[in-house]
């Protein structure tokens, strides 16, 4: 009867936590969903930013991770693709956020050779760490 009862509990309360997640769709067609809510200040184009970040194909593959390298990247935010350009300032300290980038954000047609096919929408989960200047 418990296994019964934590499944249904299960079912019932996971739409309520999905549902939590809130959503946007950019201008640029860049989606962006807040996974968790952080409580620092929102970076500016201009800032550099501190993050940790997986990023995958659509098919699910992993092309890079910095928490695989155990190592956060920094970068002026400027200098990045338009998708994180546009999407990391929607993202507060310490929050992390799924960001789809059709390839017109990202890499277009000339993708990223051996790694990212050309035309390629691309998603990656980011946790905004610290903005450094």
């Amino acid at each position: 009867m418990r296994i019964v009862v934590s499944l249904l509990a299960a079912l019932f309360l996971t739409p309520a936590v999905a549902a939590d997640r809130q959503k946007e769709t950019l201008p640029s067609g860049v989606g962006i969903e807040h996974v968790s809510a952080g409580s620092g200040p929102h970076p500016k184009a201009s800032n550099v930013v501190k993050v940790h970040y997986r990023g995958t194909l659509e098919n699910g593959s992993e092309f890079d991770s910095s928490y695989k390298r155990n190592a956060p990247a920094t970068f002026p935010l400027s200098q990045v693709i338009p998708c994180w350009t546009e999407g990391v300032q929607r993202i507060q300290v310490g929050g992390k956020a799924k960001l789809t980038c059709p390839a017109k954000t990202a890499y277009g047609s000339r993708g990223v050779p051996g790694t990212i096919p050309p035309n390629s929408t691309l998603t990656f989960e980011v946790e905004l760490l610290a903005i450094e200047k």
